[in-house]
């Protein structure tokens, strides 16, 4: 942490250049108009890269924006990881600048961004073998035209975050307009129940997290039934377990959501090995 609790800088390339500005008009800024992905990287590698590298490009196509090469990328991603060992990189992909109106520019010039940024201090909720969590206030909109996708407008995890200062709670879980859960402001969610792995259909909110992925993947290789359902807080009170994933963290445990006490214990301990292993292996033709 620098200097009153603050964050030191990211190192930043804009566009392939070392810069911390963009144009006024970027539509990322006025509208929310790009993508984003947030990548660990240990020994100067980046971790799950194509899973992130595909995401990115699934939305661009879905958002109409040109993505750029894989080659570019790759290239200002080793440019800005050169020499560093473990950290996160924050790459975002904007429509770029547009004159004003909703309407984009028939031909959008994107705008990249690269943030590099040393791995924090763990918060102690997040150091804890079992974290606890809150049910937030905030409700989701739906909208399965960007279900998925990890965009821009963050504005709802932004309210739902102000919820809670307390450093002992790790994580807050959103629900949508109908009381369904989505998963957290920045994790998706996992129950368990007899040995069963339920995790909230994303087809009208929510992200489809790369960890997410992976825990599908890992969990049908071992043979685990496994559901994508629609749940709602009341199934955390049925639930043996439960735990959440990023790409930061891996899989998490939950111990405690509000004053309901749940067994770590209960989580696949031979899954979340697996999984933890495949996300954090750097990339290895890099």
């Amino acid at each position: 942490m620098g200097v009153h609790g603050r964050s030191e800088p990211p190192e930043v390339l804009v566009d392939g250049r070392p810069d911390r500005s963009i144009g006024v008009e970027d539509r990322g800024l006025h509208y929310g108009d790009g993508l984003f992905e947030t990548i660990a990287f240990r020994g100067g590698r980046p971790c799950l890269w194509q899973a992130h590298l595909d995401r990115l490009r699934a939305g661009a196509v879905r958002l109409g924006i040109p993505p750029p090469s894989d080659c570019l990328l790759r290239e200002e991603v080793r440019r800005l990881l050169e020499g560093q060992d473990a950290g996160t990189l924050k790459l975002m992909l904007t429509r770029g600048i547009g004159p004003r109106g909703y309407r984009p520019p028939a031909l959008a010039q994107p705008t990249r961004i690269l943030l590099r940024y040393p791995i924090a201090p763990p918060t102690r909720g997040w150091s804890e073998p079992a974290v606890a969590v809150t049910l937030c206030r905030v409700r989701m909109g739906a909208n399965p035209a960007l279900a998925g996708l990890k965009h821009l407008n963050r504005l709802e995890q932004v309210m739902a975050r102000s919820e809670w200062d307390d450093p002992a709670i790790a994580e807050g879980l959103l629900c949508d307009a109908r009381g369904r859960l989505v998963g957290g402001t920045m994790t998706n969610l996992f129950l368990v129940r007899d040995g069963r792995l339920r995790t909230p259909r994303l087809d009208e909110a929510g992200v489809a997290g790369t960890v997410r992925a992976r825990v599908l993947h890992h969990a049908r290789a071992l043979g685990m039934a496994l559901y994508e359902e629609h749940l709602y807080p009341r199934d955390l009170e049925h639930a043996d377990g439960a735990f959440l994933t990023n790409a930061l963290i891996g899989c998490q445990p939950i111990g405690r959501v509000d004053g309901l006490a749940l067994d770590a214990g209960a989580v696949p301990s031979d899954l979340l090995a697996c999984v933890q292993r495949d996300v954090f292996e750097p990339e290895p033709d890099w």
